[in-house]
């Protein structure tokens, strides 16, 4: 057991630290965006606020919340920093697999002594995981796009299984994790339009060596959780028996809210300083079209985030019912939990850039202004694979409700 860093601290009081963090990631933004990752004073901030260890089991240092919390925490970091948040999320969230899919033995070893836990990880498969013959697979490639690298202290990656001869096919799906020591940050996360602080590196392995129990014949996109896992045995939580693509599309969604919250800030601020052409006495603020724009767009993304926040609870009761027997967490119940992240995010994504980025005038499109920054930030997010399952999961979704199988449309092209 691990002792967790502050034993009483509350759900709400870690949305309060989140939320009192916004001014200084405000300031820091262009400071990340510099440096291609936030600051090492944003880290110590996030160290000390407890939200790495948000969703991370009480038994190995953590506070164990919920989906919900976390999905807030997230949403307001961003809400300070798009880039940030980004990066925060997605090592902080990868916990939940660790939790879930590996066995005692492995996670006594992955969290150590102080609980000390954050994973980058990526989708796609790289290279083949080679049997050393001595308990453990090597490793060699690069994974890109590992979003909070630099500050990880582990990778979870997945990779193929080596043939047994020269001829035949790679084997299944492995999924690995690597400790900090097998493996390096590639300085190679630069020249992108937006999210440019995200810390997206790439990460390499050259004939990294890892314990055997450090990897499971599985995919990140079909992990099997029917009836429960080692990790919701060990930790009696439904939580860790869940699904991961529901789960990974409401982390998206949780920062392109957090984003669009930032954009209406910047909106508001406009408004209150910017004089109108015509009447330089008078401020924009008084102008009923920008008025309801700001109203429109406010309405749009608290909608969103009341999506994410209740679909939220609706994926832990589906861990929950997971558990009990009621109803097993199928890939029918992770396409229309995913789907409805997806829709959240849409929401939030639409009124940035086509209401608040649009109306908010030329000016706050230059290089510098932060309405810029979340523009780029948004449009890159678009970009993203997760944001390409948009179709693929309606589909199945439509085929699910018509008892069609839907297992064999691809979610990624």
């Amino acid at each position: 057991m691990i002792a967790v860093p502050e034993p009483d601290l509350t759900e709400r009081e870690l949305v309060e630290r989140a939320v009192a963090l916004r001014p200084a990631l405000l300031e820091r933004q262009a400071e990340t965006e510099e440096l291609t990752r936030y600051p090492e004073e944003t880290h110590q901030d996030f160290l000390r606020a407890g939200f790495y260890r948000t969703l991370q089991p009480r038994r190995y240092g953590g506070y164990e919340f919920g989906l919900p919390t976390f999905y807030r925490v997230v949403t307001e970091i961003a809400r300070g920093c798009p880039s940030t948040g980004w990066a925060l999320c997605l090592t902080a969230a990868h916990v939940l697999q660790v939790a879930g899919v590996f066995e005692k033995k492995a996670q006594d070893e992955i969290f150590g002594t102080d609980g000390d836990f954050r994973a980058a990880s990526t989708v796609a498969p790289v290279g083949l995981a080679r049997p050393d013959g001595d308990g453990h697979i090597l490793l060699d490639g690069v994974w890109p796009y590992s979003s909070g690298a630099p500050y990880s202290t582990h990778y979870i990656g997945q990779t193929l299984r080596a043939p047994e001869k020269p001829d035949d096919p790679p084997g299944p799906f492995v999924l690995f994790i690597a400790p900090r020591s097998q493996f390096t940050v590639v300085e190679d996360w630069h020249g992108v339009l937006g999210l440019r602080g995200s810390g997206s590196n790439s990460v390499r392995i050259d004939n990294g060596r890892v314990p055997t129990h450090f990897t499971r014949e599985t995919s990140l996109l079909d992990l099997p959780v029917e009836g429960g896992t080692p990790g919701s045995k060990l930790h009696d939580n439904p939580m860790y028996a869940h699904r991961a693509p529901s789960f990974y599309h409401g982390e998206l969604a949780a920062i392109i809210i957090g984003t669009a919250y930032a954009a209406a800030d910047e909106y508001a601020r406009i408004l209150t300083e910017r004089p109108q052409l015509l009447d330089p006495t008078r401020t924009r603020a008084e102008l009923h079209d920008y008025q309801r724009h700001l109203g429109e767009a406010l309405g749009a993304i608290h909608t969103a985030e009341a999506a994410l926040q209740h679909n939220a609870h609706a994926w832990m009761e589906a861990c929950r019912r997971n558990i009990t027997g009621e109803e097993a967490f199928t890939t029918a119940v992770d396409n229309r939990l995913a789907l409805v992240f997806q829709h959240a995010g849409r929401m939030a994504y639409d009124v940035l850039q086509g209401t608040l980025f649009r109306t908010a005038g030329s000016r706050h499109a230059r290089d510098g202004e932060r309405m810029q920054r979340y523009f780029r930030d948004a449009a890159t997010y678009w970009t993203h694979v997760g944001a390409s399952m948009a179709e693929p999961l309606a589909r199945r979704v439509g085929c699910d409700r018509l008892g069609l199988p839907s297992d064999g449309i691809p979610l990624i092209p």
